[in-house]
């Protein structure tokens, strides 16, 4: 994948920085207007993305969880999802430009917070509020979740940009990561082959083939690095091809498929069936 996504602890706080400080000048330029716009996520506006971003990064930084009543928003589908709503709700009466300020003052704090991880042996987990994680982990979480959220607002505004950012790197790995178990809850048959590949900015290449493993589908990675394991399948093989922008929207879960711009050579019929499993947001 190039650019690579960012791998030791410096880099992923560099990641998390780029990302959150990106949220904050978005909100910065939003106008009234530009708060209520509504996102791809149903429900959440513009100011309900920046309010989510706080809340939960205040809650990594020790605050308590809002104790308010959640109504039962249609949106809402399970547990996890009232949780994340929580601390929306106990924003959502407010002003824009108070939750901007809100997370103006948090986001410094938060990246003091994370420059002292360096100190800590990386592979010694941490106790946190999703449990615990090494502090990579727990940094590289946290960045995939801005950067999605950061694209939420950037589609809402109709301002695209940082795409070719180390969170867009970040999520696209997670994404590619995922392939091969996506790829075998995803009903294609076994024997079939598809490679995905993003056009850019991030660029990038996966592939999975579905084997039959103690009589249940198995997705096998096709790639080790950025070779194919095995060349003599790859005429067989479907590929979609997309760019940054479409695959990592998918993979959030924001646009079906049938809304998604994306090129295919081999079956469509595989293509689309990989393309609808491929959301890792809940």
């Amino acid at each position: 994948m190039h650019p690579a996504a960012p791998s030791d602890l410096g880099e992923l706080i560099e990641a998390y920085s780029n990302t959150g400080q990106a949220v904050l000048d978005l909100g910065l330029t939003c106008h009234d207007d530009d708060f209520a716009r509504e996102t791809q996520c149903p429900g959440w506006t513009v100011q309900d993305q920046i309010a989510h971003v706080v809340g939960l990064e205040a809650i990594f930084n020790g605050a308590e969880q809002p104790d308010i009543e959640v109504p039962d928003h249609p949106w809402i589908k399970s547990d996890f999802g009232r949780f994340m709503e929580t601390h929306v709700e106990a924003r959502r009466d407010g002003e824009g430009p108070a939750v901007v300020a809100e997370w103006q003052e948090l986001f410094p704090q938060r990246v003091a917070v994370l420059h002292e991880m360096l100190a800590l042996d990386p592979d010694e987990p941490i106790e946190t509020p999703v449990g615990p994680r090494r502090p990579g982990d727990l940094v590289s979480l946290r960045t995939v979740d801005i950067w999605c959220h950061e694209q939420d607002i950037r589609q809402a505004l109709n301002r695209p940009g940082n795409l070719d950012s180390p969170g867009a790197a970040l999520f696209s790995q997670r994404l590619f990561t995922a392939l091969p178990i996506l790829a075998a809850r995803s009903g294609l048959p076994v024997g079939s082959t598809v490679i995905v590949e993003t056009t850019g900015p991030v660029q990038g290449r996966g592939g999975v083939r579905i084997v039959e493993r103690d009589g249940k589908p198995y997705g096998e990675e096709l790639f080790s690095g950025d070779s194919y394991a095995d060349d003599a399948h790859e005429g067989e093989a479907t590929t979609i091809r997309l760019t940054t922008e479409a695959f990592t929207r998918r993979g959030a879960g924001r646009i079906p498929t049938s809304d998604l711009r994306y090129a295919v050579d081999g079956d469509e019929d595989l293509a689309r069936m990989l393309l609808d499993a491929i959301a890792v947001t809940p």
